[in-house]
């Protein structure tokens, strides 16, 4: 993976300008950029979905299968989630083996959708301790100017609530996929949201693009539902004082709440 640098000079005005409480493009400072959603985009995806952030944008597909449980949830489907980070996307991702960067964004947007209890896992087990529904969400970045984490989560939930199980007939053990299926997730009706909190100088602002991104002094990526925190997690070495935390808290379902009524919209 190769770095990119965000150059002094324009690092120096983005954080000038955040100390006024301004951004380059004219947002506030916990203000998305304009989210688009579409989904149905893949014929052979049980769910699929392509969400764009201002210049960002990634593809997510959900796939599904039968398969043995795991030994501590004997009687719940499986949830897998997998990121792939496109060379095309950006200059700085390299083809070959998941590197840190994706691996994290994967196990950041497993958490958010596990957590928030969205998916009712104790309905997709077919046989318990035998045979369960295991989703496998798979997202793919096509262009990255900041905020990739968030990004996937949104792809992932709008795969997710455009997804359909598919026909498994009993007797043979066997998925039939030449049958259609209507039957849809069993997915509870709250919208669980990954918001990335980034500290950059003594500001804090929310959807970065890729040039506030790379001058992030720490990141915390936060999952909520209807507002309520289900999940959290911190990157980046730089501390973050009690008083920007409890900040950035009070600040969870504001823009949650923003965010959800575009996704309704949508």
């Amino acid at each position: 993976m190769t770095e990119q640098i965000t150059p002094k000079l324009t690092a120096d005005r983005i954080k000038k300008y955040l100390e006024q409480g301004k951004r380059f493009d004219k947002r506030e400072l916990i203000e998305f950029r304009e989210i688009s959603i579409e989904t149905g985009i893949s014929e052979n995806a049980e769910g699929s979905a392509r969400v764009k952030i201002g210049k960002t944008e990634v593809l997510v597909g959900v796939k599904m299968n039968v398969g043995e449980p795991y030994p501590d949830s004997q009687d719940k489907g499986n949830l897998m989630v997998s990121v792939e980070l496109l060379p095309l996307s950006s200059p700085k991702y390299e083809l070959g083996p998941p590197k840190f960067d994706s691996i994290e964004i994967g196990r950041i947007t497993d958490r958010a959708i596990r957590e928030s209890k969205v998916i009712e896992l104790e309905k997709l087990c077919i046989k318990e301790g035998e045979k369960v529904w295991t989703i496998f969400i798979d997202v793919y970045s096509i262009n990255d100017d900041g905020n990739l984490i968030d990004a996937a989560c949104i792809g992932a939930i709008a795969a997710l609530k455009n997804a359909k199980i598919p026909f498994y007939d009993e007797e043979t053990g066997k998925i039939d996929y030449e049958k259609e299926s209507k039957q849809k997730l069993p997915l509870a009706k709250k919208i669980p949201l990954s918001i990335s909190f980034h500290k950059i100088g003594d500001s804090i602002i929310v959807d970065p693009t890729t040039e506030e991104e790379n001058i992030s002094d720490t990141r915390i990526a936060i999952g909520s539902a209807d507002g309520i925190i289900s999940s959290m997690q911190k990157s980046n070495e730089q501390s973050i004082k009690v008083e920007e935390m409890e900040k950035i808290l009070d600040m969870v379902e504001k823009v949650w709440k923003g965010i959800s009524k575009k996704l309704e919209k949508l």
